[in-house]
């Protein structure tokens, strides 16, 4: 049901400034890699953050360990529940409010609305890569990927991995190889791809890695 309410509110939402600043969020918005330490990282006070408890009820729903999403967080917001991205993006998972509008709900009016909708964005990307991607290990790294660079991004690089003769269901050495070459005209040039040019492939990568690093050092956390 969520993914056909997200594809038809996207198809209907093409033409309008509100899907502009989706697009502009999600596809093209690679923020800058952060370094993976955390003032609230403590393993003998066992607590990540503040808004712990917010962030393991919501997790739950996707069956994501907790602290997997709490280094999301992390790299998008420093847990700084009031920080705008020049893009405006906001709070904890960075949200659009458009994309919470979406959702029913105002990203701006409290941490739990703005964990809430990254969530259910999460719950989205899954479904997109539910039966492309069938290792769920494997699926995280396509689901962070895609929660910066976006979703189409990733689909093509999918695409050029399996055109090159690669795995278009593995990360590493795969996928992520041709997310980086689509800075390339020969390859975001390809007939196979959909969504063009993108610069920040390297970035991106480098997102991802650090998402998963930090998620080790959190798992000390219990």
């Amino acid at each position: 049901m969520l993914l056909e309410e997200l594809n038809s509110w996207i198809t209907g939402f093409k033409t309008t400034r509100e899907f502009a600043y989706l697009e502009t969020k999600y596809f093209k918005g690679v923020r800058p890699v952060r370094v993976a330490t955390s003032e609230y990282f403590a393993t003998h006070t066992g607590k990540v953050s503040p808004y712990d408890d917010i962030i393991r009820n919501y997790s739950d729903s996707i069956g994501w360990d907790w602290r997997l999403v709490a280094s999301l967080i992390y790299q998008e917001s420093a847990f700084n529940p009031s920080v705008t991205s020049s893009r405006g993006a906001y709070g904890l998972m960075q949200v659009m409010p458009s994309t919470g509008e979406h959702f029913g709900l105002d990203v701006t009016r409290s941490v739990e609305n703005n964990v809430y909708a990254g969530i259910r964005f999460i719950r989205y990307l899954n479904d997109i890569f539910d039966e492309r991607v069938p290792d769920p290990e494997e699926r995280i790294k396509f689901i962070l990927a895609s929660y910066n660079a976006g979703q189409g991004h990733v689909l093509d690089a999918m695409k050029l991995a399996e055109k090159n003769g690669l795995n278009p269901a593995r990360w590493d050495n795969n996928v992520a190889l041709f997310l980086e070459r689509k800075s390339d005209p020969s390859y975001y040039r390809d007939p196979v791809v959909s969504h063009g040019l993108l610069r920040q492939g390297v970035a991106v990568n480098r997102y991802v890695d650090d998402i998963l690093r930090r998620y080790e050092h959190y798992k000390n956390i219990k």
